[in-house]
């Protein structure tokens, strides 16, 4: 029911940036928020590798675009949310029959886009956190029950889904949980590209392929966190956004005073 809720906030954002007021992931970080093309590129300009993705259309132009992969790809929406639209095809003739059948979803922006598959050795993605600019931890998410990975209690659904249809295996082990002790050089990177882009929260997701090649696929400027994985792990993404929040809070405050003073 809120199919409008971004343009709005886009105007939202103009407005208080056009008076200078702090805005915490502002005008730029929404447009990558709503747009895997915008993110794809900005990424490349910071040398992070994303997955060969071409975006269609149409119906026919999304047949025509998968005409040039080689191997399964995968289907997503240009504009969405929590791996909703993510399908995975072994070949051309898949595509094209379900693009004709009712399943068929498009996206809400009208782009869809093909994009190469990422073989991995293990079902798992990688989903680094980001609190005020600074890292806070990394999350592994198991994604043999497909690909709807946001990590919230609320996105969470009652029934498996797998992007080619068969059943979801049984699993006891939790589906998030928290890495201690990551380090790698694609922290700082991530880093730098959020500090240009006016992020200052996000959850960057990506997958490792058989070679040990990082590829990531996701910029999620409105994060969620998982309540049992942080539990598990004592870490509390809310905890420190409030802590971020209040932080900025106080600085402004301060600045004001003095200005006043002055």
């Amino acid at each position: 029911g809120h199919r409008y809720a971004p343009e709005l906030t886009a105007g939202i954002l103009a407005w208080l940036e056009a008076h200078g007021r702090r805005v915490v992931n502002n005008g730029r970080a929404l447009q990558l928020e709503i747009s895997k093309i915008a993110q794809y590129e900005a990424l490349s300009r910071y040398g992070i590798r994303t997955p060969r993705t071409v975006a269609a259309v149409s119906k026919d132009s999304l047949v025509r675009a998968a005409r040039g992969f080689r191997g399964r790809f995968i289907t997503k929406h240009n504009r969405a949310g929590k791996g909703l639209g993510v399908k995975l095809f072994d070949g051309v003739d898949a595509l094209e029959a379900h693009v004709q059948s009712d399943a068929f979803e498009p996206s809400v922006d009208g782009i869809t886009l093909i994009q190469e598959y990422i073989a991995a050795p293990q079902p798992f993605i990688t989903r680094v956190e980001f609190v005020g600019g600074r890292f806070l931890y990394t999350v592994r998410v198991d994604t043999s029950l497909g690909f709807e990975l946001c990590p919230a209690d609320v996105c969470q659904v009652g029934d498996a889904f797998c992007p080619v249809g068969e059943s979801a295996p049984a699993t006891t082990a939790p589906r998030f949980t928290i890495i201690d002790g990551f380090s790698h050089p694609i922290v700082e990177r991530y880093a730098r590209f959020i500090a240009d882009n006016g992020i200052g929260i996000a959850g960057i997701e990506f997958i490792t392929d058989r070679e040990g090649e990082l590829w990531t696929y996701d910029v999620n400027t409105n994060t969620n966190y998982n309540p049992d994985a942080e539990k598990a792990a004592g870490k509390h993404g809310m905890r420190a956004i409030a802590r971020y929040l209040g932080d900025e809070l106080r600085r402004i405050e301060r600045t004001q005073s003095e200005t006043m003073l002055a």
